[in-house]
């Protein structure tokens, strides 16, 4: 396994800024349309995915050369879809519930492993995966007097990061990661400049610095999070990923003034608790294939 102590720096930094990134988008998302906001984020992303793929060995040539290119657009849909729902959730749930049941991805992805991969999932990963949808049954609390058919919108993101998640696996067998990530991105880019001007309104001029900030997050993330890949292991670095989770609730309560229920933190610690459970699962069954083909 790849274990680099730098590689934990880069992957504590990238996760940092995307805290940073989604309490800026919960600021703006509060003024402005959820597209508009998705724009500005996928400017940011389209301005990367070019000089990625201009240093690239092959240019653009590899970047743009795909053997599942209809997979690769409906990536780029759903992380989209993703995005936007994920703005909306701030605004009507809040972030730290949002930030809550985004860590629930890991369970979805196992769950769709099964039918849209063909993956095997052994007794000890079906009840983690259980365990899982508990917690975000707790938190999203569907009984209590205080449930909104809003809370759903940040389940649906949970659910369409999974669905990503899984198409990802599968373009990865064929296209390179520079490909993935050129498509993801301008798509998106393509997509949201097309829905913009039916959303756009004048933007305060204080905003500009926070719309500004936003880009500057997106890449310095997304370059970040490439390093860390580049030196740890996934199953290393996705762990990490739930510093998230705490520090994105850190910001929600600081900054917006929202309430961390009980109930939320104790279905937050059961969905982490599970997901962890479930990569480390996932990783011994891989390593053990590994080792049975050796």
């Amino acid at each position: 396994m790849k274990s680099n102590p730098l590689g934990y720096l880069f992957a504590f930094i990238a996760f940092t800024v995307f805290s940073i990134q989604d309490g800026i988008s919960k600021h703006l998302g509060d003024s402005y349309s959820p597209i508009v906001v998705a724009t500005v984020r996928y400017w940011a992303f389209a301005a990367f995915a070019l000089v990625m793929a201009a240093r690239s060995k092959q240019g653009f040539k590899v970047a743009l050369k795909s053997t599942r290119p209809v997979l690769q657009i409906v990536r780029g849909l759903l992380l989209g879809t993703q995005i936007l729902v994920s703005i909306s959730a701030f605004y009507y749930v809040g972030l730290g519930q949002s930030q809550a049941i985004f860590a629930s991805g890991p369970i979805f992805i196992a769950l769709l492993s099964v039918p849209l991969l063909g993956e095997k999932v052994g007794w000890r990963r079906w009840t983690a995966i259980c365990v899982g949808l508990v917690g975000v049954l707790l938190i999203l609390s569907p009984r209590s007097g205080s449930f909104n058919p809003v809370m759903i919108l940040p389940l649906i993101c949970a659910v369409s990061g999974a669905f990503y998640g899984i198409l990802t696996r599968l373009v990865s067998r064929t296209d390179p990661p520079v490909t993935s990530f050129f498509y993801m991105c301008m798509v998106g880019f393509v997509g949201a400049n097309c829905l913009a001007p039916f959303y756009f309104t004048a933007v305060a001029p204080a905003d500009w610095f926070w719309l500004a900030a936003l880009c500057c997050t997106g890449i310095v993330g997304h370059l970040c999070l490439i390093k860390a890949y580049e030196k740890l292991d996934a199953v290393v670095l996705q762990p990490i990923g739930y510093f998230q989770l705490v520090l994105g609730s850190l910001i929600a309560v600081v900054v917006f003034q929202e309430t961390l229920k009980v109930n939320m933190v104790i279905g937050s610690i059961i969905v982490v608790a599970a997901g962890l459970f479930t990569v480390w699962r996932e990783h011994v069954v891989s390593r053990r294939a590994s080792n049975a083909k050796t």
